[in-house]
Formats: C-alpha cells, structure tokens, sequence
C-alpha cells in the first residue's frame, strides 16, 4: 500500500499558538498594502500568473503536491503554482500573521481549522463562497464536517484541505493474551474503561491505552466527542458561554478513571509520538486516533483492528479536524488563478490522489466512490471505519474564541490525566477562563 508515515506530514494538532490571535487581532483592523510576495502582482507579459502557496508540507505530502502542481500547470499553462513557505503547518499560523502585519503574504496558505476563524478576521481573506458553491464538485457532496469547517457565519472562507475522524485502533495480540474479546460497535465508554484496566501489566510496561498530556489541541479534541455525546458543546447557544458546564465534569470523569487505575500512558511532548510508539512496539492495547496512523502501525507490524468510539448514548459520535486551504487577495488576476488551482484540486480525481498518497479522507462523496479510493480502502484494514464514520462526525466551531477555550479544557484535561485536580474542580477553573475570554468583543 502506498506508505504514508505520520513523520511525512507534520503534527495537525500543534501547541496551540499563544499571541497570534492578538497579532491578527491588530491586522484584521489595518489597511494592509502591497502586493502579497513583494511588490509583483504575479502576472508576467505573456500573460501567465503565478500563484504562491505555503503549503506546510514535508516528505510524502510535499512529494504528492508537487506532483499534482505539475500536472495541473500541464493542464493549465497560464498559470504556474509555486511552492513555498519554507514552514511546517504547526507554525504557519505565526507566518501568516507577520506577512499580514509586513503586507506581503502567499495566495494560499496552509490553515489549521482550529485557526481559521482569526485568520479569516483579516480583510485580506477571500471570500469562497461563490466559488465552492458553482464549483464542479456539488457543495452538498462534501461531507458536512468539510463544509462546517470552513464556514463562518454563513459564509464560505477557506477551502477544504484533509479530512480526517478519530477511532480506536486495537492490539488483536494484547486483546487475545487479556483474554478479551474485541469490541464492536455500539460499545460504551464503560467498556474502554474495563478493557484498558484488563490490558494494562505495569510490571511488563503495557498500558491499556494512551492520552496526550501536553494540554495543547492534541490533548483537547479527544475529549469533544464525549461532550457532544452527553448534550454539550463547545460553546453555548447564546456564544457567551461554554456549552458544557453541566457535561464537561462526566466527560473528565472518564479521564479519571483511566488515571485511576494507571491504565493510560500519559505524553508527555507535544506530537503524540512517544504514545504511538509505545503502540506501535506492542505496549498497549487500544489508542484513539486517525487514519493518518494506520500506515505506521502496519509498518511496525501490529495485527490490529479497527473500531468506532465508544459512546455513552450507543449513537455513532466522533470528531473530524479538518484542516484549510485560505486564499489571500493579491489582486484580482492572482485570487483568480488560486480559486481556479483549488477548484481543479478538489476533483474527485485529485482529491482521490491527494488522499491516497498524504493520508486524508475523501472530501466529498463522490470521490468516495472512486474505484481508486474504494481500492485503498480494500487494500487497507480498518481505513473504511475511518470514512464511516464521517457520517456523524463534528467539527470544533469556527469560533474566534476556540483557542482559549480550547487552552483551558487543555489544562483540565492534564490536571486531570496527572492526578493533580478533580473532574468537577478541573471543569470549574476551565469555565471561568473559557467564559472570561467568550466575553471579550472580537
């Protein structure tokens, strides 16, 4: 199968970036001049365009963007993509905040969407909607969570990037040697406990699963799913408040259990690594994650299986992080050429190559339907619990609060994992500093 290693694309679920809300806070607010990179307005005499595009890509995704670029300038020659950044996509965010702030930034840039609302507070954002909607792909064919992700206020800002969802992947040789059988769907959140309990030998060094304990968005996603499950969300329905005070202490309860019964490996470093190697050298038994690790885990050669979250209400529910494409106005030529790029990119065809060889879900159900696509789905264990899943899956708000709320639940989460605080006390210190920066005007 066509190996794509969580190290080829960098960490989508980066520290969260302290101070590059404020900064676009300032620029969303000026006037910026220029002409994005330098003073070119990117169209040479013979007419051809050139498009800029910090792609935050390495290795393997690097390697299928390019390609595709390439293809797509054989098909269209007055228009010539360029490839740059020269930053990973966990630190994009503080580099298109400076090119913004300097009045000299790409056409298309790499936006996690946990980002996008700030970033789109920028006047340089352009405006998608028109765009996806008269696209060649139907709007309504994409999955919902790559349509939420990248609206805001009824409006189309950013294009959608890769798709992903969260499940549980299992060691079938752990399962076997605990003596349990493997779970289904439809199983609960008391089962995930259990099972990690059964799983875990501290003499041998076996964990029954893993959570990230650096308290950035890595370690926060995780928990959404549960708040959603159990009634709540992320912000309330009047936007001034959380949305689960009365859910987020059961959630976290979960989380205690684990720690209680020192059946979860807790890491320490940002990027997970350390947990999904301890997976991936047959140390534990269940880790919640996304198809982007299946290659590495077949790589180190673990016989594992593949199972939707668990649930406390036996409905389907899981969380999709999808990540953008945001398009930035360098006149009217260039914007052009990188809505024309994008569209071309989201084809089914392409989209199917891009998924294929950089490890994202189809965006859309058509290519879903591509024999490409339900080839590598035949070829890879599990992958179509991933895309499944899809049909449930939501999305974190474009909210341009969602960084500290999200920053707070992280700290409770830790306090929690480390043993340091209670559920209960934990969601209290989170409420008061999530709510104070709901309040803030933005």
């Amino acid at each position: 199968m066509d190996a794509v290693r969580r190290a080829a694309r960098p960490s989508r679920r980066g520290v969260l970036r302290a101070g590059g809300g404020a900064a676009l806070a300032a620029v969303a607010g000026t006037a910026v001049t220029g002409c994005g990179a330098g003073t070119d307005d990117g169209v040479a005499a013979d007419g051809t365009v050139t498009v800029e595009m910090w792609h935050g890509q390495t290795d393997t995704a690097k390697k299928a963007l390019e390609g595709l670029v390439a293809d797509f300038e054989r098909a269209h020659p007055k228009i010539k993509v360029k490839l740059g950044g020269g930053v990973l996509a966990d630190v994009m965010l503080q580099k298109v905040t400076a090119a913004l702030a300097a009045g000299s930034y790409p056409d298309i840039a790499y936006i996690f969407g946990s980002d996008l609302a700030r970033v789109a507070r920028s006047p340089q954002v352009v405006d998608l909607t028109d765009t996806v909607r008269s696209g060649p792909v139907p709007w309504k064919s994409y999955w919902a969570a790559s349509r939420d992700a990248v609206t805001l206020n009824g409006r189309v800002r950013a294009a959608p990037a890769v798709l992903d969802s969260l499940a549980v992947v299992c060691n079938r040789k752990l399962f076997r040697e605990a003596g349990l059988a493997l779970p289904k769907a439809g199983w609960t959140w008391e089962d995930f406990v259990s099972s990690a309990r059964t799983l875990t030998e501290s003499g041998r060094g076996r964990f029954g699963t893993g959570w990230p304990g650096t308290g950035d968005e890595d370690t926060v996603w995780r928990l959404w799913p549960l708040i959603w499950d159990l009634g709540g969300d992320v912000v309330d329905s009047g936007g001034r408040g959380i949305g689960f005070a009365d859910t987020g202490a059961r959630a976290l309860q979960v989380v205690a259990e684990l720690a209680r019964d020192e059946s979860v490996y807790v890491d320490p470093k940002p990027g997970s690594e350390q947990m999904y190697q301890v997976f991936q050298s047959g140390r534990m038994g269940m880790v919640v994650t996304g198809p982007w690790q299946l290659p590495d885990i077949e790589t180190a050669g673990i016989d594992y299986h593949v199972v939707p979250l668990p649930s406390f209400s036996g409905r389907p529910v899981t969380i999709s992080g999808p990540d953008t494409w945001t398009v930035f106005d360098n006149g009217e030529a260039r914007s052009k050429a990188a809505r024309t790029f994008l569209t071309w990119l989201a084809r089914p065809e392409q989209d199917a190559r891009w998924d294929i060889e950089a490890g994202s879900l189809p965006l859309s159900r058509r290519t879903e339907a591509l024999p490409a696509w339900q080839d590598k789905v035949a070829r890879t264990e599990g992958l179509n619990v991933f895309t499944t899943a899809l049909e449930t899956a939501r999305v974190r708000p474009v909210h341009p609060a969602y960084p500290e709320v999200s920053q707070a639940l992280g700290q409770a989460i830790v306090a929690v994992l480390l043993g340091r605080s209670t559920p209960e006390k934990a969601l209290r210190a989170c409420a008061d500093e999530a709510n104070a920066a709901l309040l803030i005007p933005r």
